[in-house]
């Protein structure tokens, strides 16, 4: 009888390893988030950001107005996860998405800072 070794492909790098089953539970991770937060809004809308290094961020805009934002690792994997979550996406962040946008006065305030008496950033 042979002696048979196996290799085990989590740790050897090869393709289907622990890195590509890592990036595949965070594009669904992510995806649920975005699925959480359009069901909690009424449906979204997204734009997707290249941030460089850091990844990508994942702007949210719900039905309601309110909205929020993700990053993710890579712009590849936050395009994943919001094709996977079947939401809109935007190219752009422009006037016609933007103002779905609804600000409160905490946000109008964080946005002027101390210009015009709202809080300080420290």
């Amino acid at each position: 009888m042979a002696d048979t070794q196996q290799v085990d492909t989590e740790q050897s790098g090869a393709k289907g390893g622990w890195a590509d089953r890592w990036a595949a539970y965070e594009v669904t991770r992510t995806a649920g988030r975005i699925g959480s937060f359009a069901k909690a809004h009424g449906g979204a809308e997204a734009q997707v950001a290249y941030l460089g290094e850091r990844g990508a961020r994942i702007v949210l805009v719900g039905a309601d107005g309110a909205w929020g934002d993700l990053v993710a690792r890579t712009h590849a994997s936050a395009l994943k996860a919001v094709e996977q979550s079947g939401i809109t996406v935007h190219e752009d962040f422009d006037g016609e998405f933007a103002a779905k946008v609804t600000m409160g006065r905490y946000e109008w305030s964080r946005m002027a800072g101390i210009q015009v008496g709202g809080p300080s950033n420290t």
